[in-house]
């Protein structure tokens, strides 16, 4: 069957490396992963034949990346603790202070990110309360394979996977898509590279959780298997 008649979450899921194409050309994969690649690529209006090329390429060039889709429960969760829960608090407090920065110093400047700061402590603030959530609550439940009474739990981290989709395109707009003015100050140049740094390892946490953790088929397998 084409790429293309394939959701983009799934194709996330089988293809290693496939979520720096979608990531490269903007589309979501994590809270849109539902969306067939066709669908995807006709409402951004991306060249489709380019979009594939790169797919196809993936499998060859990127054999070191780790397949999380067979990684049991317990594995898969200390790999989302380690790699993005701890890293999220991290990045932003780092954001936040350099965000703060750049207001204060560039107020006058056009391309200045206004409310950029406020917009980041908001961020952290339901991402804590997220992962607090996840940490508490959802995931020891999982790691026991109680996935059936999970269910309610796994509802509402998808709706509020949803919202940091939102804020994350909130970001977006504030900085412009982070374009840079061409004399952007260090300070500036490292805020928009760590935001950059968020957004993907934002989208890349929530993939893992929506396409991997939370998929029904992986827990009858590992019931049945």
């Amino acid at each position: 069957m084409s790429l293309l008649n394939h959701s983009l979450g799934t194709l996330a899921r089988e293809i290693p490396g496939a979520t720096r194409v979608f990531h490269h050309y903007r589309l979501d994969y994590c809270c849109g992963g539902n969306a067939l690649l066709s669908e995807a690529l006709a409402e951004r209006g991306l060249d489709t034949a380019e979009v594939i090329a790169r797919l196809e390429a993936l499998p060859a060039r990127n054999g070191n990346d780790t397949d999380w889709s067979g990684a049991g429960n317990a594995d898969l969760i200390d790999h989302i603790l380690a790699r993005y829960h701890e890293v999220h608090r991290q990045q932003l407090t780092e954001l936040i202070g350099l965000a703060r920065r750049v207001e204060a110093v560039h107020a006058d400047n056009p391309l200045c990110p206004e409310g950029l700061t406020v917009h980041l402590e908001e961020m952290r603030q339901e991402l804590e309360s997220h992962m607090q959530k996840e940490e508490q609550i959802l995931f020891p439940m999982l790691r026991r394979g109680l996935f059936a009474p999970a269910q309610g739990p796994i509802s509402v981290m998808r709706l509020e996977h949803d919202d940091h989709g939102q804020a994350l395109a909130r970001l977006l707009e504030l900085t412009n898509h982070l374009a840079l003015p061409a004399d952007a100050c260090s300070s500036w140049q490292a805020l928009y590279t760590g935001i950059e740094e968020l957004q993907l390892d934002l989208m890349q946490h929530i993939h893992l959780e929506n396409n991997l953790l939370f998929s029904p088929s992986r827990h009858q397998e590992v019931q049945h298997g």
